[in-house]
């Protein structure tokens, strides 16, 4: 089955770097195709989590997290209306958070940071290890409230980079020579 690699706290500020690109030509066997956003991949391949993890490890200085998770839970998950009730407009963002894990517990929906009308992170869902967020322009970011409200560690990509993720997982893999 293929999977979805999200890195957690990866090429920010100089902090544990490495070249996505690089490290999808080195996993070119095992059918990687690099998203593009820092520490995101695609693995076509049918892999364990636990071999796949251990060759991306092999290959960095540094022992980032990784969040694998099975390539059919972020097409189910993409496919959900998850925006139908968000606020949408030009100064809004729409996110998703991975989490390291399921919550043992699910507060209440939406959470907002700051609570009030002046929020600036909206959690409008949380399914299975995946929180989805709406974020204005401003200082919160998405990840952060996430992380706070759950207990957990998780990395956050914009939609866009989902709808990405998807658009490469329906695409037939170019045929090895």
């Amino acid at each position: 089955m293929a999977s979805v690699v999200f890195f957690r706290a990866v090429n920010v500020g100089g902090h544990q770097t490495f070249k996505p690109g690089l490290l999808a030509k080195d996993l070119a066997r095992l059918g990687v195709v690099n998203i593009g956003a820092a520490g995101t991949f695609v693995v076509r391949e049918n892999v364990s989590q636990t071999k796949l993890r251990a060759e991306i490890l092999r290959r960095l200085p540094f022992q980032p997290e990784l969040m694998i998770c099975p390539a059919r839970d972020v097409l189910a998950l993409a496919r959900g209306n998850w925006f139908a009730g968000a606020p949408a407009g030009k100064d809004l963002g729409r996110f998703l958070s991975v989490l390291s894990k399921v919550p043992r517990v699910k507060p209440p929906l939406p959470i907002e940071q700051p609570a009030g009308p002046k929020w600036e992170v909206r959690v409008v869902a949380i399914c299975g290890r995946f929180a989805i967020s709406v974020r204005r322009l401003g200082e919160t970011y998405s990840n952060a409230v996430v992380e706070k409200h759950l207990g957990l560690p998780a990395t956050t990509r914009n939609w866009n980079t989902v709808e990405t993720i998807c658009k490469v997982l329906e695409q037939q893999p170019a045929p090895r020579s």
